[in-house]
């Protein structure tokens, strides 16, 4: 009975964070957008800033916010009256994270904001706060319940506020047209990391080649020299029209083998990926379909080779 009673307490509480979240969605309006703008139009960082549990969602956004290509580092407020006021500049904003919008710790850092003309975005749900009277754009949030049973501690209200700080990164990403490929650059590490590499990242491109008439002597050489267990055969143009597999070898060998011709041997319709598959779906397919190497193709044309144990040694497979 108690396990089933605090599943519903854990329900209820969940869903007061969504009703939170649903009126915030509601009163969303355009100074939203005109936060977006301002934001947009400076050249420098967006600088978060915040006290207590805010100061916590606030170290949150900005790490967002700097993964997704707008750059931006956390200024504790208490810090920045202590000496660290010196990093923000006019090319900076000020977003500034204070349900009540009256915390004191953030009075000396608004104050100088004001006095040397730096922009100040509150997010609030107070409008007549010190943050919301020191702000040039404020997004104010509903006045709602905390999720805490005495609607004291920062339940909804921080939750209201990562999805707010998450709404402006992404609206953000979007204006800047950040891209995987941007992805990538800023998360080589990680999880995100693995799952961004391409085909073109991993792929060799000393491919083991021969012609339709070669004979398998030949064929045999070049697969040897190149020791990828396989080779791309081509035609007199230069695209694929098969491969020859260690396990083709296997199958065909014979007294005659090594008079046979590279076309009597290989395998027609070979799978392809092109160089800007992710090597996450290269991986799936060659081990769904029991194989070791897929051939890089362009137009019909081989441009690289990409193996499992080249996917193995950055942890995909």
């Amino acid at each position: 009975m108690k396990q089933n009673n605090e599943l519903e307490y854990a329900r209820s509480v969940i869903q007061k964070e969504i009703s939170g979240l649903t009126e915030m969605c509601n009163n969303l309006n355009e100074s939203f957008t005109a936060a977006i703008d301002l934001i947009y139009s400076k050249s420098g960082h967006v600088i978060v800033s915040g006290m207590g549990k805010p100061g916590h969602i606030g170290r949150k956004v900005s790490a967002t916010l700097s993964s997704t290509g707008t750059p931006s580092f956390f200024l504790h407020p208490a810090e920045a009256s202590h000496g660290d006021l010196g990093v923000i500049s006019r090319h900076d904003v000020l977003l500034v994270l204070s349900f009540s919008g009256s915390t004191k710790e953030l009075i000396p850092m608004l104050g100088y904001a004001n006095r040397f003309g730096i922009d100040i975005i509150g997010v609030t749900s107070n409008e007549d706060s010190v943050l919301a009277k020191a702000s040039k754009i404020n997004i104010i949030v509903p006045s709602i319940h905390e999720a805490c049973p005495h609607n004291l501690a920062p339940t909804t209200s921080t939750t209201v506020m990562i999805a707010i700080g998450d709404a402006i990164a992404l609206c953000l990403l979007n204006r800047r047209n950040f891209k995987s490929d941007d992805f990538k650059k800023l998360h080589p590490g990680g999880d995100i990391g693995k799952r961004l590499l391409t085909v073109k990242d991993l792929m060799h491109s000393d491919l083991p080649l021969v012609r339709g008439n070669d004979f398998m002597k030949s064929v045999l050489k070049e697969m040897t020299a190149k020791s990828f267990g396989c080779a791309f055969v081509i035609d007199d143009d230069g695209k694929i029209s098969g491969i020859i597999t260690d396990g083709d070898l296997r199958r065909k060998v014979n007294n005659n083998f090594l008079e046979a011709k590279a076309c009597d041997v290989m395998t027609h319709n070979p799978r392809l990926v092109s160089p800007n598959t992710f090597a996450l779906e290269a991986t799936r397919i060659m081990n769904e379909h029991k194989i070791t190497s897929l051939i890089v193709s362009e137009d019909g044309y081989p441009c690289g080779i990409i193996h499992i144990h080249d996917c193995l040694r950055v942890g995909l497979a």
